[in-house]
């Protein structure tokens, strides 16, 4: 999680008109998920500096507070750091997708500005997606684009390959594990 973001709180939360539903979507998915352990993850998305991954932040740390164990992760990043230990044995990014895909509660930040490659899509994201929404665990995303724009993302390759057959499986299950909220409103980074 994003240092800034460690104090993350629905206390801090502006309670705008752009905000609200996502108040409410996220405050029902925390206490459903603590009386059941189960629960449909919010896919956020708006424009930038909306307060998304800020959002994502205070859920994390809410279900941090009691006991549920969750993971916050920069997508870019992570497709960054997993080319990266390719040069290695490749056991490391093994690792690191097996932990996504099997912990408590996965958050995803900033999904679909990554550099689209066939791998990063069905190695990646589709293997731990398949198993997420197999195993009804929760999962949560932010994006500047809507489920429309996303699906647009990953069906063109970096390499110019249409793959629409493949896009729209990967959308079908973020759309199974999610349920999709608007974010509006002012950009909070200009207020820095």
């Amino acid at each position: 999680m994003p240092s800034d973001m460690l104090n993350a709180n629905f206390e801090q939360f502006f309670l705008e008109p752009g905000r609200s539903e996502f108040y409410e979507k996220a405050s029902l998915f925390i206490h459903e998920y603590m009386t059941t352990k189960k629960g449909k993850g919010l896919y956020l998305y708006g424009s930038w500096g909306t307060g998304k991954t800020y959002m994502l932040s205070a859920i994390a740390n809410i279900l941090s507070q009691r006991g549920v164990v969750c993971g916050l992760v920069y997508f870019p990043e992570l497709i960054a750091e997993i080319k990266a230990s390719f040069g290695n044995d490749g056991s490391s990014a093994y690792d690191k997708i097996e932990q996504l895909k099997q912990i408590e509660v996965l958050m995803l930040d900033d999904i679909g500005s990554e550099s689209m490659t066939s791998w990063m899509r069905d190695e990646v994201l589709g293997r731990i997606l398949n198993y997420r929404m197999h195993q009804n665990l929760p999962t949560f995303f932010s994006s500047n684009k809507d489920y429309k724009q996303l699906e647009h993302h990953y069906t063109y390759s970096q390499k110019g390959e249409v793959e629409e057959m493949k896009a729209a499986r990967i959308l079908e299950r973020i759309k199974a594990l999610t349920t999709p909220v608007k974010i509006t409103g002012k950009n909070y980074r200009h207020n820095l």
